[in-house]
């Protein structure tokens, strides 16, 4: 009879029965398993779609370590983004059981597949594939290497375009071969023969390599032809140590330390010093220097726009205090007190549409709209209270 009676609630909401089904089941979750998150919600301080998203997200946990899940949402979920929480909450599934999120992941590798869609009347084609997180990061990386190759030779083509090109070389390993030999500027190392004194290989579209090349291949070291490629990791230093948490890679998103050992497991690895986020580091230009730029992303982790949610690194660097030439040349107006990361609309947008902003602190941010800004001048008196971004 329970049963039955969810045709007669899907009616009274409007809404399937599958639609009702799904919605009563993430609020049975936030009641008894979710019960922090549920509060916050209950008091309307947080995005229904939010928690119901995080229910679902951890649905799989058992109810002994869901909590790990619960707080550090509910600590977050009526004051960040949307997309912070739901990556907040992406890395907490993990770190509250990573084994069996392991068991997880090996299941997935199963699912792993490349598809082709059928050929249109142009002789175009849709590959699809879904593989290793690493797999894919150096099939993109080895295509834009060879899109910037190629690149001269399509003058009327767009970047899209080059790119799809360039895909077609890794079905021809003899040609995609030659073309990074032959464009491989780096002097060649030890007494190893480089492949550059073979015969130039005509263009072909077998997929084997000729018995001469194949025999230089065996003897040559290869490694100066692979694609250049950097992973930014944020690891705490706890879970190095043996504690449970999980590390977070830049557009690849949370790992095990497991599974970050298999990313990297065939890459040469170089590990940069440690940045110590404390220092306050300035200087005299107008320009950020790539230090700085470095700092300040790790320090707000992304574009600083009130409940922003890029974490991309391809931004403009904002001063939050404006840039005045007019001032000492001696005083460093740039910096990682007065800088902030910002993508090119919202960047526009604090520029020219008046928006002020101000920081308190490395990754702290006050922000006034225009209308604040303008009652400010009108009144002359404390403007309602700003919102508050901490990075």
């Amino acid at each position: 009879m329970q049963d039955h009676a969810l045709g007669e609630i899907a009616l009274a909401r409007g809404s399937g029965v599958a639609a009702t089904i799904n919605a009563l089941a993430d609020v049975l979750d936030l009641q008894h398993r979710l019960p922090l998150t549920w509060a916050v919600v209950r008091e309307g301080g947080a995005e229904v779609y939010v928690a119901r998203k995080v229910a679902r997200m951890s649905r799989h946990l058992p109810l002994g370590v869901v909590g790990v899940v619960d707080a550090a949402v509910a600590r977050m979920v009526a004051t960040e983004a949307p997309g912070r929480v739901l990556t907040v909450a992406e890395g907490k599934v993990i770190e509250a059981d990573p084994a069996l999120h392991e068991e997880r992941v090996e299941a997935e590798k199963h699912r792993r597949y490349v598809g082709l869609g059928r050929t249109d009347e142009f002789g175009l084609r849709t590959l699809i594939a879904r593989l290793d997180a690493g797999d894919a990061a150096w099939v993109q990386a080895t295509v834009m290497r060879v899109a910037e190759i190629i690149t001269p030779g399509h003058p009327d083509a767009g970047a899209d375009e080059v790119r799809a090109i360039a895909l077609g070389y890794l079905a021809r390993p003899a040609e995609l071969l030659a073309l990074l030999v032959e464009h491989e500027t780096a002097a060649p190392t030890g007494t190893t023969e480089p492949v550059t004194d073979a015969e130039p290989l005509e263009p072909s579209r077998a997929t084997a390599l000729p018995a001469d090349v194949l025999d230089k291949l065996h003897r040559t070291d290869l490694t100066r032809l692979r694609p250049k490629a950097t992973l930014y990791v944020h690891l705490h230093e706890a879970t190095l140590l043996g504690a449970q948490g999980v590390a977070r890679v830049e557009e690849l998103g949370p790992r095990t330390l497991g599974g970050l050992q298999q990313l990297l497991a065939t890459t040469q690895v170089t590990v940069k010093p440690v940045i110590d986020l404390v220092d306050t580091v300035r200087t005299t230009a107008y320009e950020h220097p790539e230090s700085i730029k470095e700092r300040v992303h790790l320090i707000t982790g992304g574009d600083y726009w009130p409940y922003a949610t890029s974490t991309s690194r391809a931004v403009d660097h904002d001063h939050p205090t404006p840039y005045d030439p007019e001032r000492s040349p001696e005083e460093a107006q740039t910096g990682t007190h007065n800088s902030g990361p910002l993508v090119r609309r919202n960047h526009r947008w604090k520029t020219h549409a008046g928006y002020r902003a101000r920081q308190r602190a490395p990754g702290h941010y006050v922000w006034l709209t225009p209308t604040a800004s303008a009652s400010w001048s009108a009144r002359a008196a404390p403007t309602p209270a700003p919102r508050t971004r901490r990075g």
